[in-house]
């Protein structure tokens, strides 16, 4: 493919100074709440050791995510590697890590839609940004491509929540389904586990923004697909249960109850911390069961939760060209 996209169309090459003029940012990235201020353009890189190309760990139809965002064909998700949180438990770590060789491949941006476009033609309806708090200026290149080519899919912010309100206010008109992670309310946690400073207050003020804008209920279309809306996660991790209980404590009083929660229960320990006497094992039955319990008690009524035999069914690996289906 060319280095140039050109409108389905007329077949005119559209103007990629103006679809890729946000990747300037990059000159001095304050993408996330680390601040940085690196120059990745001339190879000075922050935290995240990410530069300014479009280094991805996979594009693919993900099937595994809740049903609305699923739907028949699954979601277009778009993996970005390295990451600005670094979780000692991250299942993706094949592509997360920051140092060291990792399973990831530069790709130019008509390749990236190249890609994207032939998933979105077997009928998925989705296009979700995985880890994306790092690449910010990429994930609005990559919006503003679509757009310019007349494709119109919903869009999918995948985060750990380490974001900025800034950015999530900039992305206001163009992302239409907010997909945060809350991980802590226990902020030592936090940086033990993640390595994330003032992890609570940063995601918690982000998912707040996040909520303002779309508020507990979410739109589907005729097939049941998502096409609007909020969904919170949370991973029950092992040994934590009051700190689901603080997180679900905290959504249910200073958001509502009536958003919709997906509750996981999906931890496996990889390689990494098999050693841990905590993350070392998986969630049991008493320790999820109390977390529903707590579900329960605070009055949610909207989401989805997993069967106890999920860590056997969401162990991607990235050294294959499908990660969740080897």
């Amino acid at each position: 493919m060319t280095d140039h996209l050109k409108h389905p169309e007329t077949g005119e090459p559209l103007d990629m100074e103006a679809i890729t003029a946000p990747l300037e940012q990059l000159r001095d990235c304050v993408c996330c709440p680390r601040e940085c201020h690196a120059d990745r353009f001339e190879g000075k890189l922050g935290f995240c050791q990410s530069g300014t190309e479009f280094a991805i760990g996979s594009i693919c139809a993900h099937r595994g995510e809740e049903p609305v965002l699923s739907g028949e064909y699954g979601i277009c998700n778009i993996f970005f590697s390295r990451c600005n949180m670094q979780c000692l438990y991250c299942q993706n770590y094949q592509i997360s890590r920051r140092e060291g060789a990792i399973d990831d491949e530069t790709l130019a941006l008509p390749e990236i839609i190249r890609r994207v476009e032939s998933i979105l033609d077997t009928g998925s309806h989705a296009v979700g940004f995985v880890s994306p708090s790092h690449f910010v200026p990429q994930v609005r290149v990559i919006i503003n491509a679509l757009k310019a080519r007349d494709r119109s899919p919903v869009f999918v912010y995948n985060t750990s929540s380490y974001d900025k309100v800034e950015t999530i206010k900039a992305f206001d008109n163009d992302i239409d389904v907010w997909l945060p992670d809350l991980k802590y309310m226990d902020e030592k946690l936090g940086r033990a586990y993640s390595d994330t400073p003032n992890y609570p207050d940063i995601a918690c003020a982000a998912i707040k923004e996040m909520f303002y804008q779309k508020g507990s209920s979410i739109r589907l279309d005729d097939n049941g697909c998502i096409r609007s809306g909020l969904i919170i996660r949370h991973l029950v991790l092992p040994g934590q249960i009051e700190n689901s209980k603080r997180v679900l404590q905290w959504i249910a009083s200073e958001l509502s109850p009536t958003v919709h929660i997906s509750l996981m229960s999906q931890y496996h320990p990889t390689s990494n911390v098999a050693h841990y006497q905590r993350l070392g094992r998986t969630v049991t039955p008493e320790e999820y069961n109390d977390v529903l319990a707590e579900f329960d008690r605070l009055g949610f009524y909207r989401g989805w939760i997993q069967e106890l035999d999920s860590p056997d069914h969401y162990r991607p690996d990235f050294t294959h060209d499908h990660p969740f289906e080897h």
